[in-house]
């Protein structure tokens, strides 16, 4: 069956069989005069299925390594007495076959029976083929590491992998020959995909062997580390070489960080590495800050479930980054301008999501110890916890002036910080901080920095335990925002302010929630903000990266979105049949914002009440409301077929409009559900059907390839 059929599913249930064929036999018992039935058994198999291991054409190699995988994957017995046989002549033809193709199944017939050996744990010295085989097994992947076809390489990474973690199979010597190799082809393979998954090879080996990869693979990195940053005058090609060297062996040391003792060499690297970016001892850029940034990232998150490397990397890493960051923002203005590298908008959000993962899984005793320092930082200056701390003035980024911008940008770092602290953290001078980031909000000319500061009020607001302090605070908050809303410079700044803290309130079932989603609604009528209020809801339903998500511990009750819905929806139609035809399109992209974050089970009950505001949306000429509305109907398509149904004609007529969008993302939205209301009966569809083929030869000659491939997909369905 399993040599004949063209059936997976027959395939599967026949390989089943043979594995529980030989799982049972494996469990007879022996005595010295009757036949080991397991072995005959076994025997059989090897006699049909060994020969086919061997002809030129290789065309029944696959099905034959499936049902030897199948027998010997049931007991510890059956894989010796399959491996013994199948594994040298494995070994044998990849000798006998040069082309990289034929290797490369041959290494992946390997590699399953090697998995296998897995998955009986230590490899016994006594019954094992594949100790026996050692230097020969070691010796072919090897080869196939230095292979240049990437395949076969992706193919013996993963198989090095498995060697690696089979306990007490690769000697010293070999060890250290994995590390090479893992090495080079890291940083010296043209391929990025050989060169990620040797990575992640080396992270998967690293916490087995963490002597050899601190002793051997560090060392190493941080050598061509220092030689890529180290030579002065280089052509652009060159240079272009050594940035990307760089890149990988930043991405490498996050890569092997993986056990505490690694941890421990390869932060210190990296944080050496970025003082010479801020201090322009070489061609220091935002990008070569932000590549540090995210390997920094990759080590924290791989941290965050051992207590003694999560604390060690955040008393290393926090108190470095602000001391860089305070250095930075405090300088004379006639330092130059490399200096200023790390003030940089994408330089300061690639720092954030760093100091949040080093903070994020604090034990609350060591939350209140880093906490009892970075709050008077910012509120006092006080900088004695900072490494390096002899700053040429005083840093103050809550006190007026306009020398004080470059500080400012730091209440970043603080939100990152502080909106990931657990919930139980008491925060020290909690209530002067919030005054001081509602003053600079609604103050602050910089949009970056204003931002930031909402973000960071409504993360400490989200958290805040209910009662009269926060209502005062929340009462300040409502007095400052409505005059800046009402009228002044200061307009879009005050609506941000009103959407985070909205969002911070919604989350947790605040009662001023509705207040001021009710002030919300009514800015969708304004025509200076208007379409702002209107994104405005996407940022309300939608995941923030940064604060108020549950892996900042913020507070986020389980159906807050259906909640939205059910409360302010009938608001937003409302006030679209209410709305002049200049704001109309506002209503219309708050609609389908709040749609497109809704669990779809629950917008399909709604959908009969709501189908027809979503059919007039798709007129509406701005691009965002189309796209919003598109990816809303698509999934309801599939899942809603007879309510649809009834609009046929108009969806239709609609979707083949927009395939003809001048924006790509929208063709390709259009396109999706053109392919989707294949989905609808078949007795609905067919008097269309010529239509929408004849229509969708157009997008078949697109100018993008994303969209003629959307565009074939759709006509082949219909």
């Amino acid at each position: 069956q399993v040599f004949q059929t063209a059936s997976e599913k027959v395939e599967t249930e026949c390989l089943a069989a043979l594995h529980a064929l030989s799982a049972c036999l494996s469990r007879s018992v022996l005595s010295s005069d009757t036949e080991d039935l397991l072995d005959s058994f076994l025997s059989s198999i090897l006699q049909d299925c060994r020969h086919h291991l061997c002809e030129p054409d290789m065309k029944l190699v696959w099905p034959s390594a499936k049902l030897l995988q199948a027998a010997a994957s049931a007991s510890l017995r059956a894989y010796h007495r399959v491996t013994s046989s199948v594994l040298p002549l494995l070994l044998e033809q990849y000798t006998k076959h040069p082309q990289s193709s034929q290797r490369r199944t041959i290494m992946e017939m390997l590699l399953g029976f090697l998995e296998l050996q897995q998955k009986w744990g230590r490899v016994e010295e006594d019954a094992s083929t594949l100790l026996s085989l050692q230097a020969q097994v070691c010796s072919v992947v090897f080869s196939a590491l230095t292979d240049s076809s990437v395949q076969l390489q992706l193919v013996g990474i993963r198989a090095l992998t498995v060697l690696g973690s089979l306990q007490g199979f690769l000697s010293p010597s070999d060890l250290e020959l994995v590390v090479d190799h893992l090495i080079r082809v890291t940083l010296h393979e043209e391929d990025s995909q050989s060169s990620e998954a040797a990575m992640e090879a080396a992270g998967t080996l690293a916490p087995i062997y963490p002597k050899v990869f601190s002793g051997r693979m560090v060392p190493r990195l941080e050598e061509e580390l220092q030689s890529g940053v180290s030579s002065s005058e280089r052509d652009e090609e060159s240079s272009r070489d050594c940035s990307s060297l760089r890149q990988r062996c930043l991405q490498a040391l996050a890569a092997v960080s993986t056990h505490t003792s690694i941890v421990r060499e390869t932060v210190p690297v990296l944080l050496q590495h970025l003082r010479k970016v801020q201090k322009g001892r070489e061609a220091g850029s935002a990008r070569d800050v932000v590549f540090v940034c995210q390997s920094l990232h990759r080590v924290a998150l791989q941290c965050q479930q051992d207590v003694e490397s999560c604390w060690f990397y955040h008393q290393a890493v926090v108190p470095c980054l602000l001391a860089m960051a305070v250095q930075a923002a405090v300088q004379e203005s006639a330092r130059p301008l490399l200096d200023k590298v790390l003030l940089e908008e994408e330089v300061l959000a690639a720092m954030v999501p760093v100091i949040s993962a080093a903070t994020t899984h604090l034990s609350p005793e060591l939350a209140a110890q880093s906490v009892s320092h970075v709050v008077p930082l910012f509120l006092d200056g006080e900088v004695s916890f900072l490494p390096q701390n002899n700053f040429p003035c005083s840093f103050q980024p809550f006190q007026d002036g306009e020398c004080l911008e470059a500080q400012r940008r730091l209440v970043a770092l603080l939100m990152a910080f502080i909106c990931s602290l657990p919930r139980n953290v008491v925060i020290p001078q909690q209530e002067r901080l919030l005054r001081e980031l509602l003053a600079l909000t609604c103050s602050c000319n910089c949009p970056f920095t204003a931002t930031t500061a909402a973000k960071c009020f409504a993360g400490l607001v989200n958290k805040h335990p209910a009662g009269q302090q926060l209502d005062e605070i929340l009462q300040l908050a409502v007095n400052t925002l409505e005059p800046s809303l009402a009228e002044g410079p200061r307009r879009m700044q005050a609506l941000t302010l009103l959407l985070w803290v909205t969002k911070a309130l919604v989350l947790r079932y605040h009662p001023l929630s509705s207040r001021l989603t009710d002030k919300l609604l009514g800015l969708l009528g304004d025509t200076e903000l208007g379409p702002a209020a209107a994104d405005g809801f996407a940022l309300l339903m939608a995941e923030s990266p940064d604060v108020l998500h549950k892996g900042c511990h913020a507070d986020v009750r389980i159906m807050f979105r259906q909640r939205f819905f059910t409360d302010n929806v009938p608001k937003l139609v409302q006030g679209f049949h209410g709305a002049g035809p200049d704001v109309k399109a506002n209503y219309l992209k708050g609609l389908s914002h709040v749609l497109n974050h809704l669990p779809k089970p629950v917008l399909v009950t709604e959908l009969p009440t709501l189908l027809s505001l979503l059919l007039e949306a798709l007129s509406c000429s701005d691009r965002v409301v189309q796209l919003s509305t598109l990816s809303c109907l698509q999934p309801l398509l599939l899942e809603a077929p007879q309510i649809m149904s009834l609009h046929v004609e108009t969806l239709v007529t609609k979707f083949l409009s927009l395939t003809s969008s001048p924006t790509m993302a929208v063709r390709i939205a259009a396109l999706r559900c053109v392919h989707a209301l294949t989905s609808l009966p078949t007795a609905v569809l067919l008097p269309y059907k010529a239509r929408v083929i004849r229509a969708l030869a157009k997008p078949l000659d697109d100018k993008k390839r994303l969209v003629r491939k959307e565009a074939v997909a759709a006509r082949g369905e219909w």
